[in-house]
């Protein structure tokens, strides 16, 4: 069945779940996001409009929710990859979606740390899953602009990840006010640059 989300047995779900499986996942990702492993799924139920049964019906365990919303995010970032894969500026879509990703880091990394705190994260997670293909799609931009000769070709994804984690790590714990932000990206973009 293409497009539509299914049960455990594998049965298609009714529209009224499809929409409370979204909702809670939205509201999931705006209370983790914000309050970490701190924060709790009574709170994310209240925020979806929904009872905590149901958040347990979708989610068996925290750590399940947890999982499902950081997939999520990866899953999004990897379609906004594959959509700047067919730029006209390769190198401008690489160092575009790294500064998305340092932008989008702080809370995912909130949501990240209280997923290890619940027991969750392993490498057989949705989450996981969903990182390895968003660093696949990050690879193939970086391919990209390796190749128009806008990014410099001893460059591998390894030291781009690096950069990267490194970069959203800082903005997330050091708390990293706009500017800043721009200017430390704009370091690292200068050392990614190709000599001309």
């Amino acid at each position: 069945m293409t497009g539509a989300e299914v049960t455990g047995a594998g049965r298609p779900q009714r529209a009224d779940a499809r929409s409370n499986r979204g909702r809670i996942l939205d509201a999931a990702q705006e209370v983790f996001g914000r309050g970490g492993e701190a924060a709790s799924t009574e709170e994310v139920a209240r925020l979806a409009g929904v009872g905590i049964g149901t958040v347990f019906r979708h989610f068996p365990t925290k750590a399940d929710l947890l999982d499902a919303v950081l997939a999520r995010r990866f899953d999004r970032l990897r379609e906004r990859a594959e959509r700047l894969a067919g730029s006209a500026d390769p190198g401008r879509a690489l160092f575009d979606m790294f500064a998305e990703m340092v932008s989008d880091a702080p809370s995912k990394i909130a949501i990240a740390d209280a997923l290890v705190e619940a027991g969750g994260g392993d490498a057989t997670s949705q989450a996981e899953r969903a990182s390895g293909e968003l660093s696949r799609a990050v690879g193939v931009l970086l391919g990209r602009a390796q190749a128009a000769g806008a990014v410099r070709g001893d460059i591998e994804l390894p030291e781009l990840y690096a950069l990267l984690i490194g970069m959203s790590r800082a903005g997330a714990y050091a708390q990293l006010d706009h500017e800043v932000r721009t200017r430390a990206l704009g370091v690292i973009f200068d050392g990614l640059t190709a000599p001309r």
